[in-house]
């Protein structure tokens, strides 16, 4: 069986996945593929760092132009984060002829259109499957299996770091730091987790989805995004009595030509599907107007389902149908008109408010009275009693709204804190 020749860039943990399914499973990829993908190199840093692989001699190499001045190299699959030197390692492949696969979301995220031009300037593809969703294929899902339709909606749990987090705090009552030592510990999160807990990574994810399928171009920090580092248990517990579950969720929907995007931690009511994904698992509910809604869970990251999605690409990159589709999709391409995203401040949401306020009478018409005057429609009103050997003066209240514009809430928001009756800044959550 004729072989072609594949490179890794990076043997970090997923490459490291890659090179496994690569090694040890050679005669199924093969039998996939029609030909064998025959590892030829895998770039590191380090040649002396031990591996949780063995790599035939031979194939490490510390030289990049080891590969990129090899002809008979044709996929790449580029398996290193952040965005420099990795910007400039995809550039240097695709000049070279090399075809790509990537499963690093910040990279397209920013610089997706600058890669993608240059690819079909060359005529060479770049596969992306594993930038989202870790093994979920929702990248072919929604660029192959679903063109039948125009998507209308896309939510998603896309960060598995923070959906642990939440199931921490919601199943065992766990504050957020301790939830979070707990997600470093098990390697669910990095040391420094903060592109996770504060929405960037799940927004990076966001707008790879919507340029998808939507055909959206814009950064990807124009998205509304709040994380859950604010999170507190009382509200997940406050959630939980009124029949709800908190997750960080990843929305897009299209509004006539323009398409609402935000990230936010949301109130989902128990037992829907996207209620129901624990720990670090993602899922994404994609609605189409022919097919309806359709549902994907699964492992959202770690080695090997991630390493999954990379050498799913690969198979289909050697075979030649992801040349097929990149050209078919023209993704972040000039040809198409994209649409924009829409005005957050006039998006319409239901929310969830709570507030620590003065217990004396009086109170309670002066806050409904702020909602009233913004346009913003009470669906009920919850005040806990003190405790009964506390001496507090003030207790929380907590309020479930109708829909109403965002700018609706911000401005009761606003005057709510020139209240000398409200005790602290209002928390603030968007109800699905």
């Amino acid at each position: 069986m004729e072989r072609t020749k594949v490179a890794i860039i990076g043997l970090g943990t997923v490459g490291t996945g890659v090179a496994k399914l690569l090694l040890d499973h050679g005669d199924r990829t093969a039998r996939h593929a029609g030909r064998i993908p025959w590892l030829e190199k895998a770039v590191v840093q380090n040649l002396n760092k031990p591996r949780k692989v063995e790599i035939p001699d031979g194939v490490l190499t510390d030289n990049l132009d080891d590969v990129v001045s090899n002809p008979e190299i044709t996929v790449v699959a580029q398996l290193i984060g952040g965005i420099e030197p990795a910007r400039t390692i995809m550039l240097q492949l695709l000049e070279a002829g090399k075809d790509i696969i990537t499963a690093n979301k910040a990279l397209l995220a920013i610089h997706g259109p600058e890669l993608f031009d240059k690819a079909r300037q060359l005529g060479r593809c770049i596969a992306f499957e594993a930038s989202v969703g870790g093994g979920i294929p929702i990248i072919t899902n929604i660029g192959q299996c679903l063109t039948a339709n125009q998507v209308t909606s896309l939510r998603g749990i896309l960060n598995g770091t923070c959906n642990f987090i939440i199931t921490q705090m919601q199943d065992h009552g766990t504050d957020f730091e301790t939830a979070l030592r707990e997600a470093q510990n098990l390697g669910y999160a990095e040391a420094d987790p903060t592109l996770d807990v504060n929405g960037a990574d799940t927004a990076q994810k966001l707008s790879i989805l919507s340029q998808l399928a939507f055909g959206v171009r814009g950064n990807w920090e124009d998205i509304p995004c709040k994380g859950i580092e604010d999170l507190d248990i009382a509200d997940v517990r406050f959630a939980d009595q009124l029949g709800y579950r908190i997750k960080l969720l990843a929305i897009a929907k299209l509004v006539e030509n323009e398409v609402e995007m935000n990230v936010s931690p949301m109130l989902i009511k128990k037992g829907s599907p996207l209620a129901e994904v624990q720990d670090a698992f993602n899922a994404i509910r994609v609605r189409g107007d022919a097919v309806g809604p359709v549902f994907y869970h699964g492992q959202g990251a770690g080695q090997m389902p991630t390493a999954s999605a990379v050498v799913a690409d690969i198979i289909d990159t050697v075979t030649g149908r992801s040349q097929i589709t990149f050209n078919n999709l023209e993704l972040w391409s000039e040809s198409h008109r994209p649409r924009s995203m829409a005005d957050a401040s006039q998006t319409r949401n239901r929310y969830y408010l709570r507030m620590q306020v003065t217990d004396k009478p009086g109170v309670m018409a002066e806050i409904t009275g702020i909602l009233g005057k913004n346009g913003v429609s009470i669906a009920s009103i919850i005040q806990h009693k003190p405790d009964q050997e506390s001496l507090a003066s003030t207790v929380p209240l907590v309020i479930m709204s109708h829909q109403t514009a965002q700018n609706a809430i911000t401005k009761s928001v606003e005057e709510f804190m020139q209240s000398e009756n409200i005790d602290s800044k209002a928390v603030v959550l968007k109800v699905l």
